[in-house]
């Protein structure tokens, strides 16, 4: 049953039920689920049409829920990212033996945010884990500016859309190697 809302704890419950999550971020929509649960991030590969290969990112509301996930080489690599959070940033870390392959796909490092938009900061908090956060558009197409487009497009295949505002920013959140400050995007 879809539904759209502005229900923080109806978000949390449809994730924890294996459901996916449409919800808002610093600057587009996200779509999102909980990250340890494999069918519902297959679910979420499928309706985006994205391969599992590329990976996913993870967005947490602090550091705590990611640290288990990953294995910075040098602390110096671990401070780079901790000077742009909580922010709107996504660094790239060795990944700990905790991320499924489903989550880092066939690549040896996950791509971590620690936001400093409030519904995100909730959402993870009452959580208490990262969610996963890519933008809730078919891969290559633009991201639809607001929920009533998304649920034309997704109709029930999103168990919830979680309808508050943006965090007014443009673009999409840069990504960054860790190890160097190299850019991906």
């Amino acid at each position: 049953m879809t539904a759209r809302g502005q229900s923080i704890e109806q978000a949390v419950k449809v994730v924890q039920q294996g459901g996916l999550l449409v919800y808002p971020t610093e600057a587009v929509f996200g779509l999102g689920c909980d990250h340890r649960n494999e069918q519902a991030v297959q679910h979420l590969l499928k309706l985006k049409q994205r391969p599992v290969s590329k990976g996913l990112i993870l967005v947490a509301s602090h550091i705590q829920q990611i640290m288990p996930l990953i294995r910075p080489a040098r602390r110096t690599h671990l401070a780079r990212a901790l000077k742009t959070w909580p922010g709107h940033h996504t660094w790239v870390f060795p990944k700990s033996d905790a991320v499924p392959d489903w989550i880092s796909g066939d690549h040896e490092t996950l791509a971590v945010r620690v936001s400093a938009h409030p519904t995100v900061k909730q959402l993870c908090d009452q959580l208490n884990a990262p969610l996963v956060s890519t933008s809730a558009n078919i891969s290559g197409q633009m991201t639809p500016a607001n929920c009533q487009e998304m649920i034309r497009i997704w109709g029930d295949q999103v168990a919830y859309y979680l309808d508050q505002p943006l965090g007014g920013l443009d673009t999409p959140s840069p990504i960054r190697m860790a190890s160097d400050g190299s850019s991906f995007r």
